[in-house]
């Protein structure tokens, strides 16, 4: 069994962020301001031995890969910042490990194609930077920077051709017809074409999702199961019975939305399957109240034996039912979400534990 943890490439600084939330801004920014919400909440999250660690040092990329292969980790899905006419974000540490070929880690791409705004404090209204798809030009110009990716030797193939993720179709009409012609061009270029995934939860909860839209889907966690529309009204019944009960039992000011870690977790390992073509996918915990504050939302329950426990049955249907070598995991280092897998001075190295041991259960533990 295949572990694909999403990463993000945010632990950096860069100019934009810098003119947008002041100078040295990262993702620690936000992790490190945090507090707690309600009694007993666990903020702020603190990586273990105070590392708070700059991916623009490569050194960075060799202590996670050397953890990802000790704890049966396959590869890492790193998020992708293309806006339109090459202009990226964050790019700089996926860039540099492309160029160094002695980090040895299977990796792929999402692009992650959304406008940027102050949502992060409320605010979706404040643009940032907006999301321009172009034209085809724009297209071939996307396609042709990343093709090195593609054809690295470290990057993830699936049924023989790169595996290309996709996070938001539905704000993107024409991604069919990008879907096309980077196929065309892969091939063009000595590939055997591209494989694309699907990766927004709203997208594959919806009709459309059920359509023709890309050769896989990726059950994105929490965020399926929270949009499933056929289970979402008893979710949403256990979510407010939750909220009411912990507000008052725990902060009475607080607007923090509670969830249960169980309730999400047990539905993801009895959902029907119903088509073909799907990755599972599990979540280690959500919490992103170091960026919304008291208005974000906080899963209650979740812990390493927790999730260790869920992680093994999944391997379990995954191998059984999904039919599928791939499991997708959120996340390796949302830290700003509280969902990484990362060391931390709560759980040290729990998290990564759990997978090393879910595996060996299973006899799944990579050579």
């Amino acid at each position: 069994m295949k572990i694909i943890a999403f990463y993000l490439p945010q632990f950096h600084s860069f100019p934009e962020n810098d003119a947008w939330w002041g100078k040295g801004f990262t993702e620690w920014t936000n992790t490190r301001k945090t507090v707690p919400q309600y009694k007993g909440h666990y903020e702020p999250r603190e990586p273990l031995h105070d590392n708070y660690y700059n991916l623009l040092n490569n050194d960075v990329f060799r202590w996670q890969i050397d953890l990802a292969h000790k704890y049966g980790v396959y590869g890492f899905c790193f998020y992708h910042y293309w806006f339109g006419e090459n202009h990226k974000l964050m790019q700089q540490p996926l860039e540099n490990f492309l160029k160094d070929k002695t980090l040895d880690q299977k990796f792929c791409i999402s692009w992650a194609n959304e406008t940027w705004s102050r949502r992060w404090n409320g605010s979706d209204k404040d643009v940032l930077i907006e999301q321009d798809y172009g034209s085809k030009e724009t297209w071939q110009r996307h396609f042709e920077y990343l093709l090195p990716f593609f054809k690295d030797s470290r990057y993830i193939n699936v049924d023989g051709k790169p595996l290309f993720i996709l996070y938001k179709p539905e704000i993107f009409p024409e991604y069919r017809n990008m879907f096309k012609m980077w196929d065309r061009l892969a091939k063009e270029n000595g590939l055997s074409g591209l494989t694309f995934a699907i990766q927004g939860a709203e997208w594959n909860t919806s009709e459309g999702g059920t359509s023709q839209s890309g050769d896989y889907r990726i059950m994105y966690e929490p965020g399926y199961t929270g949009t499933q529309k056929r289970i979402s009204k008893g979710l949403r019944f256990g979510a407010t019975s939750l909220y009411f009960k912990l507000k008052s039992k725990l902060n009475r000011r607080s607007n923090v939305q509670f969830r249960s870690y169980d309730a999400y977790c047990k539905n993801i390992i009895r959902r029907r399957v119903h088509s073909k073509n799907i990755f599972p996918g599990l979540f280690v915990n959500w919490d992103n109240t170091p960026r919304r504050g008291s208005e974000g939302s906080s899963f209650i329950g979740s812990s390493p034996k927790k999730f260790e426990t869920y992680l093994s049955q999944l391997i379990q249907k995954a191998r059984n039912q999904y039919n599928s070598e791939y499991i997708f995991v959120n996340a390796w280092n949302e830290w700003a979400e509280g969902c990484y897998l990362e060391p931390d001075k709560k759980f040290g190295y729990g998290y990564l534990e759990a997978i090393g041991n879910a595996l060996r259960q299973n006899d799944e533990f990579p050579d």
